[in-house]
């Protein structure tokens, strides 16, 4: 029998990976996002449904459908709208759990964030307990307490749910709203672009590995009521990752330090991902390089 997926966010860059791997699959995809499927991620033979996640009314009236697997990448990316932010992925996901309560699935994939982790030093174990208080964001807070929630609910009534914890996932097909498609832009355009000092170390995972470790979830027995960070482990400085893009691309002018750091910036934010390696048998495949290569390949032909 054919896999039933319900994909919310598919019409992101994340949920747009995962559904095309789906397909390929031959399982039947549905997305629920807030709006259409961008030109550049739109899949054949998917069920686009458009519906606000916080609002309950317009789930039972659109979710008709019987699923095996929940994968939740809502929320609003832009998070300058700091209500609108948090009512999104805490009450988004809130709604969902409540719906998908009593309905026999076999899981509910969350996809948190590091940002959960507050001011934890790195390599962020999953075994860190983060005070909400502690977390400074409106968006952290509100995936931090998603989390909680689900996580009350796997005791309370065994609910399936397990949540991953990327770092930075890049690839193909990720808006202009990221650090390195903007950056891969700024030196094609060989503009002039807007950097920090560079001096922060960041986690960076290629698509096609951070869709892997979702596909190692769906098909686990071992990851009930867990919580798994996903990640290179590899940590880049950023005024690196900068200059190697400037050199593949061989064009671009990076102002550093025209933009200044936050003071609460954490210099160094990155996973410690031995629990997924050992109960999943999951490594990061790509070469962060490669990885690179083949996303500024993409980009060259899209910009």
């Amino acid at each position: 029998m054919s896999k039933k997926i319900l994909i919310v966010g598919g019409t992101g860059f994340l949920g747009y990976h995962l559904a095309k791997k789906c397909r390929k699959k031959n399982w039947k995809v549905t997305s629920i996002s807030s709006s259409k499927p961008k030109k550049k991620r739109y899949l054949k033979n998917i069920d686009y449904i458009i519906a606000d996640i916080t609002n309950r009314e317009q789930l039972k009236k659109k979710l008709i459908k019987k699923f095996d697997y929940i994968v939740n990448f809502g929320g609003y990316v832009d998070h300058t709208n700091k209500a609108k932010t948090f009512k999104s992925h805490f009450y988004g996901c809130k709604n969902l759990v409540d719906f998908f309560l009593k309905k026999k699935i076999k899981l509910f994939l969350q996809i948190g964030s590091c940002v959960e982790y507050g001011k934890a030093p790195s390599p962020q174990k999953e075994i860190y307990i983060t005070d909400v208080n502690k977390v400074n964001s409106k968006y952290g807070k509100a995936k931090l307490l998603a989390t909680n929630y689900l996580l009350e609910k796997n005791k309370q009534y065994k609910f399936p749910c397990t949540i991953l914890r990327p770092y930075l996932v890049y690839g193909p097909k990720q808006d202009f709203n990221r650090f390195i498609p903007i950056t891969i832009k700024g030196c094609f355009l060989n503009s002039k672009f807007p950097s920090s000092s560079g001096k922060q170390f960041r986690d960076f995972l290629y698509i096609d590995d951070f869709i892997n470790a979702v596909f190692k979830c769906l098909k686990s027995n071992k990851v009930m009521g867990e919580i798994f960070n996903v990640g290179s482990a590899k940590p880049q400085k950023i005024k690196n990752v900068i200059k190697i893009i400037k050199n593949i691309i061989k064009s671009g002018r990076p102002d550093f330090g025209k933009i200044n750091m936050r003071k609460d910036e954490i210099l160094k934010l990155y996973p410690d991902i031995e629990k997924i390696k050992t109960i999943l048998n999951w490594y990061p495949k790509e070469n962060f390089q490669n990885g690179l290569k083949k996303t500024i390949r993409y980009y060259g032909k899209n910009i």
